[in-house]
């Protein structure tokens, strides 16, 4: 080979090696684009999304009365919605209304175990009894879990809730949100006591939520943030401030409950007395419930908030009556009891019209 022929085969060597450089750094080039192109599609997606949840999405749920359905939107949609949290902001308003949706569901899966267990307790089936138990306190279990996340991303929206000056609450929905938070903290606390076991939830979040709740309007929240308030003063030794009377406070509750047509502070109520062992009272507000659904129909914009209430206060009664005979709540008896005096029933005497 002569050596001009070696200097052009070195210098069409180079050319492919530059050639292939250059492909590699242009695919670069175009891969990363198509990767900053999609980050900001993604971005753009969430923040839509976000917003749309914010303004039609929740209000739309809280509008109806289907507890299974908000349940399966909750569980299903939470990972997608809560991941658009990795290309723009974290959705921390809507995930507080998402984990305490998911930790409801988490909840009454628990509340059906624990009705298993009375049941089998009853039939003196200690094996059935057992397994319902061991269920119920991992349903329960994972209810904290979901219930403390919705607590956390409270805190970190609103920064030092209970502490300080009140946060700026602009519409219904922030209103709404915010007491959820409030909500799920004094679950996340409750559900871990039942699970008897131990998740990290601060053992004062129900003094923190108590105090919080004093920023949110009583009567435009349907006397649900003084019943809040009131159940953990019920509840915590030494809470109840001097002069004050946390079952006054409940009854008052109550009556903005049943006027506003959203029924949670009877939830609050009946807790109250559930913890104090007073089982004819917790009877007595059952039967005020039962009796006030049939007088006054749900709030049109909360129907959802009222039907988990009511939810709420039939699985109550359902435990009442499994643990005195054995069934739950018979279909059309809520409100009523085992022990009731039976009516007076007028008959015909016969004879009188032969």
């Amino acid at each position: 080979m002569t050596h001009i022929q070696s200097l052009a085969a070195s210098w069409l060597n180079t050319v492919a090696r530059f050639r292939g450089v250059a492909a590699v750094l242009a695919a670069s080039v175009l891969f990363s684009g198509c990767g900053a192109i999609n980050h900001g599609l993604y971005a753009t997606t969430g923040g839509v999304l976000k917003s749309y949840s914010k303004q039609h999405a929740v209000p739309y749920l809280m509008g109806t009365d289907d507890l299974a359905m908000g349940c399966a939107m909750a569980e299903s949609l939470s990972p997608l919605l809560l991941s658009f949290g990795r290309v723009t902001d974290d959705p921390d308003q809507l995930a507080v209304a998402l984990y305490l949706s998911a930790g409801s569901c988490a909840d009454a899966q628990a509340r059906e175990y624990g009705l298993e267990a009375a049941a089998a307790m009853r039939n003196m089936n200690a094996e059935a009894a057992q397994d319902a138990m061991i269920r119920e306190k991992r349903a329960y279990k994972l209810a904290a879990e979901r219930y403390f996340k919705g607590w956390q991303r409270l805190n970190t929206y609103y920064d030092h809730i209970g502490e300080g000056e009140c946060p700026d609450l602009d519409d219904d929905v922030d209103g709404f949100i915010y007491f959820a938070g409030l909500l799920s903290g004094l679950q996340a606390l409750n559900a871990e006591i039942q699970s008897t076991s131990s998740i990290g939830v601060p053992k004062n979040v129900g003094a923190i939520a108590a105090r919080a709740s004093d920023c949110l309007d009583n009567e435009k929240w349907w006397g649900a943030p003084v019943a809040l308030k009131a159940t953990v003063w019920a509840m915590i030794p030494g809470a109840e401030p001097e002069g004050e009377d946390a079952f006054e406070r409940l009854r008052a509750s109550d009556r903005l409950a049943e006027e506003s047509g959203v029924r949670l502070a009877h939830v609050f109520h009946a807790i109250a007395a559930q913890n104090k062992g007073r089982t004819q009272l917790l009877k007595d507000l059952i039967r005020n419930h039962a009796e006030t659904i049939k007088e006054k129909p749900a709030s049109g914009d909360w129907a959802f908030v009222d039907a988990m209430a009511t939810e709420i206060m039939v699985s109550m009664s359902d435990m009442l009556w499994v643990e005195n005979t054995g069934h739950r709540t018979p279909m059309g008896q809520f409100g009523t009891f085992w022990d009731d005096p039976e009516d007076e029933v007028e008959t015909m005497d016969l004879d009188s019209i032969l």
